[in-house]
């Protein structure tokens, strides 16, 4: 039986802006997140956790092109707490991608959705509140938070 030859797919290289740039006009920035737990029934071990949480975000991820990770509950094996992220720029479409995510899950056969949370996050949609910052300021800054956090905590 002869093979069919493999179809070559291609894929556009993205191009980035040129530093220091954005597109111009107001560029809105929408993240939408969504937290969720499974409830996996009949999971005995953690490998067993794993096989679901792993089919769930590789689905998830190929079917819906969003982010997904286990964020906690990582030692019990019938419940994964799950975060997913989107980024776009129209709220609508990701309120209605989030939509669509909720009734798949609800659909599982290997486990059952428990509660969720959802949210959207708009971001800065002006260039003056765009601003860059490099790795030194951000260390030096996180460094300075961290150092408040830790007064904070002990008085």
């Amino acid at each position: 039986m002869a093979r069919s030859p493999r179809r070559r797919v291609r894929t556009a290289t993205p191009q980035p802006w040129p530093a220091g740039h954005l597109p111009s006009g107001n560029v809105a920035l929408i993240i939408a997140t969504l937290q969720f737990e499974l409830l996996i029934h009949g999971a005995e071990s953690l490998k067993d956790k794993r096989r679901v949480v792993k089919s769930v975000k590789d689905r998830l991820h190929r079917e819906h092109l969003v982010s997904v990770a286990e964020v906690a509950a990582l030692e019990n094996p019938s419940l994964a707490v799950m975060g997913l992220a989107a980024v776009g720029a129209d709220g609508k479409r990701l309120a209605q991608t989030l939509d669509r995510i909720t009734e798949k899950l609800r659909g599982l056969h290997d486990a059952e959705l428990g509660s969720t949370r959802r949210e959207l996050i708009r971001g800065a949609d002006d260039e003056d509140a765009m601003t860059s910052i490099d790795d030194a300021e951000l260390a030096q800054t996180l460094a300075a938070e961290m150092a408040k956090r830790a007064e904070d905590t002990l008085s």
